[in-house]
């Protein structure tokens, strides 16, 4: 019994001990915050006067580990140095060494009171961007892949945008003229409908009329230019020619199986492809019928505070769109007409089934007639030589020319403010993410994108306006309510006597 009394004696006292140091340990720990020289200083209320700082009680157990001063001296310099607004910095230097006093670390007066402010601001920021960058990166490639994995949805629904944006007006016209939004919509589609069917009939009637005669002009051609070859300037023989045509041939023959599964995949390309445009097709007939309903149902999977917003800058997307389709067909129809007039000028074959495929071409801007016409080029250059090819291409660079310069500026006009650079880096974005697609609906995309945006800045600016507005009427507002004298309050008469 003797021995676990000691033992419990023993216990007890180091607990004590222990409990002694941790208080020591806290109550410099709290005097080292308090005298902190990077911390700002606490003013104190004007209508409050300040007091002296109070002394930390000092239990028994403390004073044993680490004798305090005399209560009395304490006392007497709290109660005759209070406690400022604005502590000036030698206070506060000569304070910091006996605040770090303890905490593990040596003080120096260069030296920042925590690892993150020896950081400088340049970095700090660098830092905070960079990990948003990652972050939205991360995010825009997770929507690409499911993108990419739906890309037959992504792009019937896209594809329907564009074509209702074409025939959208159309409808609203026979809407106001009293006619039913399903006979409007309907009628609109089928006759959308048989001018597609028209156009691809017409392109197929011209090619199979004038495939034999096509042919017949590409087999001299090719003679012209393998007599070209020999008597030109390059001086290539017979032999060589021949050659070359040999390693063509083998090329073909043992890249059968190649060919093979590159024409199973043409299938199912084939097969993908139908199965988009009737989606297309469907797509695009509710969006004629039903948009307005469609639209509203969207804003409401948004959140409470972003659909007045959204709901805003819907329509003026919906116009820049309608804007930029509208104003592109009419620039490829003017550069369908002006390079078709000239190939069939030249003399070369198949002039309309080019420019029918100029003018499907000229849906990417900038670079898609110049690049569709290279089929005129090389019709051309096989079937009349080389100097009609040649004024073929300075038809297409002259008409590409004047589109840049004229026709785009003049017709889409401000509703599709897009730079130029912004134009091609985006075909090409969307070319190497989505192909022939990509390319087609990259230009829209970031044109709708630039209004939305657009508009949200100025939502955001108009509302900051009005906030400010109000914040000065209401300062205003108070300090001539100060500025006026109080006025006196008068003595209530008293009221007569009644009798």
């Amino acid at each position: 019994m003797a021995r676990g009394g000691k033992a419990f004696k023993a216990v007890a006292k180091g607990m004590a001990v222990v409990a002694s140091a941790a208080a020591v340990i806290e109550r410099r720990r709290r005097a080292a915050i308090a005298a902190d020289p990077h911390e700002l200083p606490v003013v104190p209320a004007p209508t409050e006067a300040p007091g002296p700082v109070p002394v930390p009680r000092v239990d028994s157990a403390a004073e044993a580990v680490e004798p305090a001063a005399p209560a009395a001296a304490v006392t007497t310099a709290t109660a005759t140095a209070p406690v400022s607004a604005a502590a000036p910095a030698a206070q506060a230097a000569q304070a910091a060494p006996a605040a770090n006093a303890g905490l593990g670390r040596e003080y120096h007066p260069g030296r920042p009171a925590t690892p993150a402010e020896a950081v400088p601001w340049g970095l700090r920021v660098a830092a905070e961007s960079t990990w948003r960058l990652l972050l939205l990166g991360a995010a825009l490639y997770v929507v690409f892949y499911v993108v990419d994995m739906l890309r037959l949805v992504a792009f019937s629904v896209l594809a329907s945008l564009l074509i209702s944006a074409l025939l959208e007006p159309s409808v609203s016209w026979l809407r106001r003229h009293g006619v039913p939004r399903s006979l409007a919509a309907g009628g609109v589609f089928l006759s959308g409908l048989a001018g597609i069917g028209l156009v691809g009939w017409f392109v197929v009637w011209q090619v199979t009329t004038n495939l034999s005669d096509v042919t017949t002009q590409v087999k001299t051609g090719v003679n012209q230019l393998r007599d070209w070859l020999v008597t030109g300037p390059l001086h290539l023989t017979q032999q060589q020619i021949t050659d070359f045509a040999n390693q063509i041939t083998k090329a073909i023959t043992t890249n059968t199986d190649q060919l093979t599964s590159a024409s199973i995949t043409g299938a199912q390309i084939a097969v993908e492809t139908l199965t988009a445009l009737l989606m297309t097709f469907f797509t695009t007939f509710f969006f004629l019928y039903d948009g307005a309903k469609i639209w509203n149902w969207a804003l409401r999977g948004l959140p409470r505070h972003s659909r007045f917003a959204m709901a805003g800058a819907g329509p003026k997307a919906w116009i820049t769109l309608t804007a930029y389709v509208r104003g592109t067909v009419g620039v490829a129809f003017i550069d369908a007409v002006c390079i078709g007039t000239g190939i069939e000028l030249l003399g070369v074959p198949l002039a309309v089934p080019l420019a029918v495929i100029i003018f499907l071409g000229a849906f990417v801007p900038l670079v898609g007639a110049l690049v569709t016409g290279t089929v005129a080029v090389l019709i051309a250059l096989v079937t009349q030589g080389p100097w009609t090819a040649l004024m073929v291409l300075v038809i297409l660079i002259v008409v590409m020319q004047v589109e840049s310069h004229i026709l785009q500026p003049l017709i889409l006009g401000r509703a599709v403010r897009v730079h130029p650079l912004g134009v091609v880096l985006g075909v090409a974005a969307g070319g190497i993410i989505g192909g022939i697609g990509g390319a087609v609906v990259a230009v829209p995309l970031i044109a709708v994108t630039n209004t939305v945006i657009a508009h949200l800045r100025q939502r955001n600016e108009a509302g900051q306006a009005v906030f400010t507005a109000l914040e000065a009427a209401r300062e205003a507002a108070e300090h001539k309510a100060a500025a006026q004298p109080a006025q006196p309050t008068q003595a209530a008469e008293p009221a007569p006597a009644v009798d």
